[in-house]
């Protein structure tokens, strides 16, 4: 399993998604802000775009899971793989001993 790392600070991403959204009202449309923005900040225009959409989930105006909670999520699932296969684990390692018999 690869993890990306992001090449730009969560700061930056904020940042950059405020200035849209308080942007709009100097522009026709949305998207006619972000190209505007993404070539100051230095990233393409779908990536700030998805960084607005992740900014209005997080803030609730969107629907979609918060940030913060799919990690907590990641991190629960992650935790009950381990678990599951400790479990399996043990399962069989329960099974291949053999029991001692009783002394009479």
């Amino acid at each position: 399993m690869s993890k990306t790392t992001n090449k730009y600070a969560p700061e930056v991403r904020e940042r950059a998604a405020r200035m849209v959204l308080g942007n709009e009202g100097q522009h026709d449309s949305r998207w006619a802000a972000i190209p505007s923005i993404s070539a100051k900040i230095g990233c393409a225009p779908q990536t700030l775009n998805e960084w607005i959409k992740r900014a209005e989930i997080d803030s609730g105006q969107r629907a979609g899971i918060p940030a913060e909670m799919a990690e907590k999520m990641k991190v629960l699932e992650r935790e009950n793989r381990e678990l599951r296969q400790a479990n399996d684990i043990l399962r069989k390692a329960s099974t291949s001993i053999t029991p001692l018999e009783p002394v009479a």
